[in-house]
């Protein structure tokens, strides 16, 4: 059974920082590529980074050179380091591959003075 769990959310000013972590069980994320989502309050879903399995990396455009995605093989764990936030950013955060599956309960980023 896939699981996983998201954390490192919290509310930040503009312009600060947060590290995302992905932990993973019952999937090994090194052989499949996966994906940082986010939907905020009233808006769809989308999708905001993705890693393949050779670790190839693309990101949505409203994130470009702020975000970046990285996955450690031997904890089985995603990443998603967020810099130079933005109020726009504040939305619930997703982990999940990008050929489906269940959600976890994601991690809420808050970004507000």
């Amino acid at each position: 059974q896939v699981q996983l769990v998201e954390s490192g959310g919290g509310l930040v000013q503009p312009g600060g920082s947060l590290r995302l972590s992905c932990a993973a069980s019952g999937i090994t994320l090194s052989i499949n590529r996966m994906a940082w989502y986010r939907q905020a309050p009233g808006e769809q879903r989308e999708l905001v980074a993705a890693i393949t399995i050779g670790g190839s990396t693309n990101y949505a455009d409203s994130v470009k050179g702020r975000f970046t995605i990285s996955r450690d093989n031997a904890k089985n764990t995603l990443y998603l380091q967020m810099n130079n936030l933005k109020p726009d950013d504040t939305a619930v955060y997703y982990c999940r591959p990008t050929h489906g599956g269940p959600w976890g309960q994601g991690t809420q980023v808050t970004i507000s003075s």
